[in-house]
C-alpha cells in the first residue's frame, strides 16, 4: 500500500520505532538511521523489521552530510528527540525543509514540542496519568495499573505519529508543501478519551471510578478460574447478556435479570466470582466458544498462537523462531503480507549510498 512512500527514521526508542515499522509493514521503505557503536534495542530488534539499516554519527560531519543526502529523496522523517536536539544537530525542519520542500517532518514526544513540560523527562505512564487516560484504569480504590506502553507509547503515540506522516505525505502530494508533525504522547492518549467522554455525555460514564457501563458492571470483567486462568466477559448488550445467563443456567435468577442495577452490580460480581472458579479455563472455553455470550479467555501471547482464530488468520506469526504479531490492517484483494526481516546495524550502508542522490 505504501510502496514508492521513502521514510528515513531517527533510532529511538518505543513510539518512533513502533510508527516506522507499521509503516514498513505497508510497504514504505524505511532507512532506519542507527547510532554508530550504539546497542538500541538489541540485536535485530522486531520493531525494526522490514527496514533497511545505516549506521550514522550525527554529530560527524561527514555523517551529517550523508544524512543530508537521505532527506533530500525522502518523503518522510521520523525522530524522537526532546524539542531542540534536532534542531542543535543542524538537521531540525528549517535545515531539512531547506533542503526538501515537501519533507514531511514527524517528531515524536511524550509532552509535545511546547508548553511547561515540554523539555521535561517522562514515561508512558506520566503522560497517560496527566491526559486523563489512567483515570479509568483500575477497580473502586485500587491504584489505575495499565498494560504497559499500550495506551501511550503505542496507542497516544505511535499510531498518532503514523497517521500524522500520512496526513502529511498526502498532503505534499498534492501540494509539494511539507509539514511538521507534533505528535505527543500526551495529546493522543487524551485523543483516545473522546469514546468514553461520549458515553459520559450520554450518561453512561461518571467521574467515580467502578460505578459506570464499561467499569463497574458484573459483565464487564475478568474472572480467575480454578486453574489460576481468566475469563474476560464483557456482553454489554441485553441480548448477549441474556445469552450469557442462559450458558451459565442463570437465565431465570431474578437478580441476574436486572442487569443494569448498580446496587447489585457489587454482589453479582462476587456470585460470578464464585462461579467462574469452579471450572478450568479450558471448560470455560468450551462452554463459550463460537457464541454470542462475548466471553473470553485471557491468553498470553504464545497461547494466542496456537489458538483456532489464530490458525485462521495468522495473527500471531514466529519467523525463526521469533514471537510477533503479523503486520496489520488488511487489505482486500491483497494476501496478508508477512513481517520483513529485521537488519543488523548498518547492513545495508553501502547499498543506501550507492543510491542515486
Amino acid at each position: 500500500m505504501l510502496r514508492g512512500v521513502r521514510i528515513i527514521e531517527v533510532e529511538g526508542l518505543g513510539p518512533g520505532p513502533f510508527a516506522a515499522m507499521l509503516l514498513a509493514d505497508l510497504g514504505a521503505d524505511v532507512i532506519v538511521v542507527h547510532r554508530k557503536g550504539g546497542k538500541g534495542l538489541g540485536e535485530q530488534p522486531i520493531i525494526d523489521r522490514g527496514k533497511r539499516s545505516i549506521a550514522l554519527d550525527l554529530k560527524d560531519a561527514d555523517d551529517i552530510a550523508i544524512f543530508k543526502r537521505l532527506i533530500r529523496r525522502a518523503d518522510g522523517l521520523i525522530e524522537g528527540f526532546r524539542p531542540g536536539v534536532m534542531e542543535r544537530l543542524g538537521i531540525g525542519p528549517v535545515d531539512c525543509h531547506s533542503l526538501n520542500p515537501a519533507l514531511t517532518y514527524g517528531r515524536m514526544t511524550g509532552w509535545g514540542q511546547t508548553g511547561p513540560l515540554a523539555h521535561a523527562a517522562g514515561h508512558d505512564l506520566n503522560y497517560i496519568a496527566l491526559s486523563g487516560a489512567l483515570w479509568y484504569a483500575s477497580e473502586p480504590g485500587q491504584p489505575p495499573l495499565t498494560p504497559p506502553t499500550l495506551v501511550g507509547d503505542i496507542g497516544g503515540g505511535a499510531m498518532y505519529l503514523a497517521v500524522g506522516m500520512l496526513a502529511g505525505v498526502l498532503k505534499a502530494r498534492a501540494t509539494g508543501q511539507g509539514s511538521v508533525v507534533d505528535a505527543a504522547i500526551y495529546d493522543g492518549s487524551a485523543h483516545m478519551m473522546n469514546l468514553i467522554l461520549t458515553m459520559r455525555q450520554m450518561g453512561q460514564f461518571e467521574e467515580t471510578r467502578g460505578v459506570s457501563l464499561l467499569d463497574g458492571p458484573h459483565w464487564c470483567r475478568s474472572y480467575r478460574t480454578s486453574d489460576g486462568g481468566f475469563m474476560a466477559v464483557q456482553c454489554l448488550e441485553p441480548k448477549f447478556y441474556a445469552e450469557f445467563l442462559n450458558l451459565l443456567g442463570l437465565a431465570e435468577d431474578t437478580d441476574f435479570a436486572q442487569q443494569n442495577q448498580r446496587a447489585l452490580w457489587p454482589v453479582l460480581t462476587d456470585r460470578l466470582t464464585g462461579i467462574f472458579i469452579s471450572k478450568t479455563r479450558a471448560d470455560w472455553s468450551e462452554i463459550f466458544l463460537g457464541t454470542d455470550a462475548c466471553v473470553a479467555p485471557v491468553l498470553n501471547p504464545d497461547e494466542a498462537l496456537a489458538h483456532p482464530q489464530n490458525l485462521a488468520r495468522n495473527t500471531w506469526v514466529s519467523p525463526g523462531g521469533i514471537l510477533q504479531a503479523a503486520p496489520a490492517p488488511r487489505f482486500n484483494g491483497q494476501m496478508p503480507s508477512r513481517p520483513g526481516p529485521s537488519p543488523t546495524r548498518d547492513q545495508h550502508r553501502q547499498e543506501i549510498l550507492n543510491e542515486p542522490s
